[in-house]
């Protein structure tokens, strides 16, 4: 399909959409500012409420599972989500009116925009902001307009290169729009960047974003240059903001989306004056072509991003976030391993055909292809995170062993990601939106992540180390050796990964200085696991947290609702992933370990419905807690001696292998 037919088909299909919104008489401009977004979530079922773009008001607000939620908080929430859907329907009017040439929607778009223009003046400086917030005019968050107010100077641009003309009075609102505007975003910029002295936050990058669209919307050359040249500008930022292996500084899939997307507007900006910002290179070698290779290799094999630290697992409007710098990467750098990610974002917005704004405004020629090469293994050392692939064996694994993350990280060192082509098995489930309690009673924990916790205590905010990291020439193993020294006062924690082109092995180890203690060994399946014999067990997991500044633990308890029953020292269980393809898992178990089938709540989209957690529990000073999994057929597991185990994959001749653990090399394998 060529660019102007694909181009018509997905402008008719937005022309349709905003004609839905005008017929229900929705597209009018609240009076009221907006919010803080993340208190649109459900405060029994912790699910993200429910918004229709189609209403004109609300007072109450729909949880996916039938509540009726009113307050204060949550209509400010939804008025952020009402302000953006304007926002977004002047820039889609805009596009349709490009694209097809209809006035009519380039006069909507037009009322839109100057609409907003005349109204900013007359919202407060938000008075409800929290206090840790910088304070925005239409949203509590500074953050929220400038990423608003991108949106917006878009529409007006485009307008604008298409020959729509704006009156005297018209432009004098839409001048003093973008000067109250540049006073905010420039004010909120020295205060993040002298003052806080925290120039590489990625805040920091959509009010560079914002000020961008301004300066090319007044044609200040100048200004945009000093910009991008200046402290926490966008060199320095992309310098600062992002690791020297492409990674967002924070290790957040999420906030790496956000960031890149914010220089992606500003390189858009820059491009109106002859300024090319897409080759740029940060201090060590940043650059936006590298962030994005690096999604591409972290998505799993349906182009599906992993929730690292703070972010959603999956949701519209991070779905379009995700569309948007897909498609630019397809068509400025042509990244083919970008197509699954895209194919994927597109699918969970129920657009398979790529009918959204994001293609029609960036999308290429043709529909991408996705690579037919296998990805290879890939060590992010400075961001902290492994993925192994080996040709042959659809399993591969993703691990997290880097820094923190400051405020958006979680206490996960050493989590591990199980992957199959049919399935992620143990995703790191994504985080709540922030007005949830269980952010902090659940979804940052480490008991929440497939790691070991002590005690039911989660791990201090740290940063682990690999190793050792080593590919095999002939491409049939790789091995991953990471260690933590800081979780727990006097404990070492080594996590050996071990990938060929058969099985996975997962051979943790645990020692404490001193003292025995719970040992935690855990592991989230997304799917039911599918266990033998369950002996009943009256008891259950608690969680202890430590609240920041609080002197006592807070305790949640998560019901254990059996214990699997170890034959020959070994626990076999195993997890559909549809039909005929299974994952079977494999335990060593030795006197004195549980292996125990803990629910829990379920994953970040929607907490109300409970997961089955395997718990591998052992109380003592050291553990090894040794798990092999395999595709299509199991693998057993036997003790050599202390420093030595047996794989074997039954029926296969020639399919047994020893392994042994050393101090100075890791694993050895023969």
């Amino acid at each position: 399909m060529s660019t102007a037919l694909r181009s018509d088909r997905i402008a008719h299909i937005l022309k349709e959409e905003i004609d839905k919104l005008q017929q229900a008489g929705s597209l009018l401009i609240p009076k009221e500012p907006g919010g803080w977004w993340h208190q649109y979530v459900c405060p029994h079922h912790h699910t993200e409420l429910v918004f229709d773009d189609g209403q004109v008001d609300a007072a109450e607000f729909a949880c996916p599972h039938g509540c009726s939620i009113e307050g204060e908080a949550y209509r400010g929430a939804w008025l952020v989500f009402k302000h953006q859907s304007l926002a977004r329907v002047a820039l889609q009017a805009a596009a349709v009116y490009a694209a097809l040439g209809e006035a009519s929607y380039a006069q909507l778009s037009k009322r839109l925009l100057v609409e907003y223009a005349e109204q900013f003046p007359l919202y407060p400086v938000h008075p409800e902001a929290q206090s840790w917030m910088l304070k925005g005019r239409a949203f509590h968050q500074a953050l929220t307009e400038a990423i608003w107010s991108t949106t917006l100077i878009r529409a007006y641009l485009l307008l604008r290169d298409k020959g729509v003309v704006f009156d005297g009075k018209e432009q004098a609102a839409i001048d003093v729009f973008l000067g109250l505007l540049a006073g905010s975003m420039e004010e909120y910029r020295h205060i993040l960047i002298h003052e806080r002295n925290n120039a590489e936050n990625n805040y920091t990058a959509w009010l560079n974003a914002s000020l961008s669209c301004v300066y090319a919307a007044r044609g200040e050359q100048a200004a945009l240059e000093a910009l991008i040249e200046g402290q926490g500008g966008f060199k320095h930022h992309l310098s600062i903001g992002v690791k020297p292996d492409q990674f967002e500084f924070e290790g957040s899939t999420y906030y790496h989306v956000f960031v890149l997307r914010a220089y992606l507007i500003a390189a858009e900006m820059a491009q109106r004056f002859g300024i090319d910002l897409y080759g740029v290179t940060g201090a060590e070698g940043q650059s936006m072509r590298g962030m994005l290779e690096a999604l591409a290799e972290l998505a799993d094999d349906q182009g599906a991003l992993p929730a690292l630290h703070d972010g959603p697992l999956a949701r519209a409007p991070y779905a379009r976030e995700i569309a948007e710098i897909a498609e630019q990467g397809l068509a400025i750098y042509g990244i083919s391993g970008l197509a699954p990610v895209l194919r994927e974002a597109y699918r969970q917005l129920g657009a398979a055909g790529g009918e959204q704004l994001e293609a029609l405004i960036y999308g290429t020629d043709e529909r991408p292809q996705a690579p037919t090469a296998p990805r290879a293994s890939r060590l992010w050392p400075d961001a902290g995170f492994v993925i192994g692939r080996v040709a042959g064996n659809p399993l591969s694994f993703l691990a997290d062993f880097g820094e923190h993350g400051g405020s958006h990280g979680h206490y996960d060192k050493l989590h591990l990601t199980l992957m199959h082509p049919a399935q992620t098995l143990t995703p790191d489930f994504g985080m709540v939106p922030y007005g949830s309690h269980m952010r902090k009673s659940w979804f940052a924990e480490t008991s929440s992540h497939n790691t070991v916790a002590l005690d039911g205590m989660s791990q201090a905010p740290h940063e682990g180390r690999c190793v050792r990291y080593e590919a095999s020439s002939d491409g049939k193993s790789v091995y991953a050796w990471l260690q933590s020294t800081e979780a727990y006062e006097g404990c070492t924690m080594n996590r050996h990964l071990l990938l060929t082109d058969e099985w996975l092995l997962d051979w943790f180890q645990v020692e404490l200085a001193e003292g025995a203690r719970s040992m935690e060994w855990w592991m989230h399946p997304a799917v039911q696991p599918l266990t033998g014999t369950l002996e009943e067990r009256d008891e259950v997991y608690t969680l202890r947290i430590q609240e920041k500044d609080a002197s006592e633990l807070t305790e949640q308890k998560h019901p254990i609702i059996g214990g699997l029953v170890p034959d020959a020292g070994q626990v076999q269980l195993s997890y559909s992933l549809g039909e005929n393809t299974t994952v079977f898992h494999t335990a060593l178990t030795e006197q004195g370990d549980e292996v125990l089938a803990v629910h829990t709540p379920g994953d970040s989209i929607d907490p109300s419905q409970p997961l089955t957690a395997v718990l591998h529990r052992r109380n003592d000073r050291r553990a090894d807690f040794i798990h092999v999994y395999r595709a299509d057929s199991s693998a057993s597991i036997t003790r050599v001696s202390k420093q030595e185990i047996e794989i074997a994959v039954p029926g296969q001749p020639k399919g047994t292998s020893r392994i042994q653990i050393t101090e100075d090399k890791g694993l050895i394998f023969r």
